[in-house]
C-alpha cells in the first residue's frame, strides 16, 4: 500500500518591502512521504520571497513536468519556475525554455557547491534563471518550525529575511549564485 501525503496548513502574511507586496495567504501544503520538513519548510519560504495572488504550488516531488511553485498569466503562459532543493540541469535548461524566468532556492550546506560546480558552465549561460542558496543552519532552523498547522510571518527588507512562528523569529539571508552578485 502506497503512503499518502500528510497534509499541512498555514497561513501565511507576507510584507515585501523590497517588491511593495503586502498578503495573506491560505496555504494547504501536501508533504510527499519522501519530503523532509526542511524541504517543505524552504518551499513556503519560496512562496514568500515570491508570494503574487497567481502563485501556486506545483503537484510534488513526484512530478517531473511541475515545478515545487509556479506563477502562470491569464493564457497559461509560466511566469515564474520556481524549484527548492538541488534540481537537475536537464529540467533546468527544459524550465528555462518555457518560463520567462527560473527560480532555485537551494539548500543543502556544501553539497550546494558541489552541484553548482557540476553544472555551472551550462546553468551560468541561461540569462532568465536566478539562483539562491540558504545556509544549512538556516534551513534546518526553518525546519523546525513544521506543524501540521502553522501561522507563519514573514518581513522582507533590503534582501534580509524575518521569518516568525509564534515566538520563534528567524533572521535569513539567502546568497546569490547566479546571476553572480
Amino acid at each position: 500500500m502506497a503512503l499518502k501525503s500528510t497534509i499541512f496548513r498555514a497561513t501565511l502574511n507576507v510584507s515585501d518591502l523590497d517588491r511593495g507586496y503586502f498578503g495573506e495567504h491560505i496555504l494547504t501544503l501536501a508533504r510527499h512521504p519522501s519530503e523532509t520538513d526542511e524541504r517543505m519548510m524552504v518551499r513556503v519560504l519560496a512562496f514568500a520571497l515570491n508570494a503574487d495572488e497567481r502563485l501556486e504550488f506545483g503537484r510534488g516531488i513526484s512530478t517531473d513536468d511541475e515545478p515545487a511553485l509556479w506563477r502562470k498569466d491569464d493564457t497559461g503562459r509560466i511566469l515564474q519556475w520556481i524549484e527548492v532543493g538541488l534540481p537537475d540541469e536537464r529540467l533546468l535548461r527544459r524550465a528555462a525554455g518555457r518560463a520567462d524566468e527560473v527560480i532555485v532556492l537551494a539548500y543543502g550546506g556544501r553539497t550546494v557547491d558541489m552541484w553548482w560546480q557540476k553544472d555551472v558552465a551550462t546553468l551560468g549561460k541561461l540569462s532568465n534563471l536566478r539562483v539562491l542558496f540558504l545556509p544549512q543552519e538556516e534551513s534546518r532552523a526553518l525546519a523546525a518550525l513544521a506543524s501540521r498547522n502553522m501561522s507563519l510571518t514573514c518581513t522582507i527588507q533590503d534582501g534580509q529575511i524575518w521569518f516568525s512562528a509564534g515566538e520563534t523569529v528567524l533572521t535569513l539571508t539567502p546568497g546569490c549564485l547566479h546571476p553572480a552578485a
